[in-house]
């Protein structure tokens, strides 16, 4: 039987002309939330669900719109708004039926307290992140939201509007919302969200559709376009009513109550979204949607979960890391230059906002402008000396990234797709690369057995817990498979100079 909250939801639903399918259901849980199921056989192809774009909560619908405009408040910032202030109308919100489902905040990491993100998270992909999150964020509140409180033309409720209501409403709108469209930009929509994610495992897409008369399920999907989740901005820019058309006018009401042209700027623009089966997905099972291609850190940090054995897994080994690992070896000014040198050659790491870094995957294999980067820091002095000079002297940028760094390997540095890990893997790379895995392990505040038993005996229910533990363990693994990958190629350079040995003393005839 259904929950009074799914009964009270499926009304909100009827009354506001969303469709679904009789073939899904709602599983209510105490802790883990609203799951759907098939209650019989789903086709791929098969429309289970048409949801008017007016039945969606966006800064455009909300009750609150005219105050976001003027306020200058866009995108995800304006969103969170509009969220915060139809809860703070309560069962006068239109969306009171919708919202009465959510949870009151979703279990991301930046609503976390400070101790816990330090207790849980101290060593992983996310401490640091997490921390920045919630100082842009603090300060979004505190430029953009706290002066509506004394200047805004609507009175608006204090205990709604406080930074624990933002933080909160910035959790739910971090994992739940999707970009509709140009005009509407990112926005809650309703029966969409409660379809739960597995990674590469899509049993149902989200869609445009150009009119009603197209929401059959031999619709062609030429007429489709793709709706994506939002993002999940941390920084600024950071009575119910049925909805019926009138037959003598192209307008429509939306929830609020205000004319709003098909629901966007230009009457040609789709007015639904649909969902649609991809797979076929047996009776009983649950119906999955996939928010992306993600690794346990992204999926904790924009949703608050984490999966196990997930093959889209990365560690990343910041470029601050590289170059104090330079410097123990080296002098600050040896390392700075060939840093300088390396980037001279157009290479760079990955960035974010305050960071470069390198990926290592989830089979340990570490990404090959890191490779790079430790060959030219090892490079012999008189050959970092001749690539710097042709560098600085040769007549194009192709004849200077062709100088040979290697008489032995014959590495010319062109493209980095073109070269091969296997050539770059010398010896002092490899012992270089145990010694950054080492270094990134020492950043974790916990030992990594404990951690591992402490997992298995940890109920997912315990979420905060359970999915740090999932990411710390994960992550460990893949600094493990990093050190395996570079004790691997150690081997192999040791039997190839074990071979060779052995095919000089045979020419020799010893």
């Amino acid at each position: 039987m259904a929950s009074r909250r799914l009964r009270a939801f499926k009304r909100w639903m009827r009354s506001q002309g969303v469709e679904y399918s009789e073939a899904l259901g709602f599983k209510d849980d105490p802790v883990m939330g609203v799951s759907v199921i098939a209650l019989s056989d789903l086709k791929e192809g098969d429309v289970v669900a048409t949801i008017p774009k007016s039945a969606c909560l966006t800064a455009k619908t909300s009750g609150a719109s005219e105050m976001i405009e003027s306020s200058g408040l866009g995108g995800i910032l304006g969103l969170s708004v509009a969220l915060m202030y139809e809860k703070s109308l309560g069962q006068d919100s239109p969306w009171a039926g919708y919202l009465q489902l959510l949870p009151e905040q979703e279990f991301v990491p930046f609503v976390w307290s400070a101790d816990e993100v330090d207790s849980l998270l101290c060593g992983t992909e996310l401490h640091k992140t997490v921390k920045e999150d919630k100082a842009f964020m603090f300060g979004d509140w505190k430029e953009s939201i706290l002066p509506l409180l004394d200047s805004a033309p609507l009175e608006l409720n204090p205990e709604f509007f406080g930074v624990e209501q933002y933080f909160a409403a910035k959790s739910l709108i971090a994992s739940r919302s999707f970009e509709i469209d140009d005009y509407h930009g990112s926005g809650m929509v309703p029966l969409a969200d409660l379809f739960n994610h597995k990674t590469g495992a899509e049993d149902v897409h989200f869609t445009s559709v150009a009119s009603d008369s197209e929401s059959d399920n031999d619709a062609d999907k030429d007429d489709y376009e793709d709706v994506n989740y939002g993002d999940d901005e941390t920084s600024t820019e950071n009575s119910h009513q049925d909805i019926k058309e009138s037959a003598t006018s192209p307008y429509k009401k939306n929830l609020s109550g205000k004319s709003d042209l098909e629901g966007s700027v230009s009457g040609d623009e789709p007015t639904v979204l649909q969902m649609i089966m991809v797979k076929d997905v047996k009776a009983g099972a649950e119906v999955f949607n996939t928010y992306g291609l993600l690794g346990n850190a992204a999926l904790l940090h924009r949703y608050g979960f984490t999966e196990p054995d997930n093959s889209y897994d990365i560690v990343n080994i910041d470029l601050e890391l590289v170059v104090q690992w330079g410097s123990s070896l080296f002098s600050g000014r040896y390392t700075r230059a060939r840093l300088s040198l390396w980037r001279r050659l157009g290479y760079s790491g990955c960035g974010s906002q305050n960071s470069e870094y390198f990926e290592i995957t989830s089979d340990g294999v570490p990404q090959i402008e890191l490779l790079i980067l430790l060959y030219i820091l090892l490079l012999p002095e008189a050959t970092y000396h001749n690539l710097d000079l042709a560098l600085s002297t040769a007549v194009s940028y192709n004849e200077a990234i062709c100088i040979t760094l290697s008489e032995k390997n014959n590495i010319q540095l062109g493209k980095a797709s073109n070269i091969s890990n296997e050539l770059l893997l010398m010896e002092s790379v490899c012992n270089a690369l145990s010694s950054l895995a080492d270094m990134r392990e020492s950043l974790y505040a916990s030992n990594l057995k404990e951690d591992i038993e402490l997992l298995r005996s940890c109920s997912i229910e315990v979420r905060k817990l359970y999915h740090s533990l999932s990411l710390r363990v994960s992550e460990r693994r893949i600094l493990e498979k990093l050190r395996i990958y570079a004790a691997k190629h150690m081997q192999l350079i040791t039997a190839a100079k074990r071979s060779s040995s052995r095919k000089r003393l045979k020419r020799k005839g010893l």
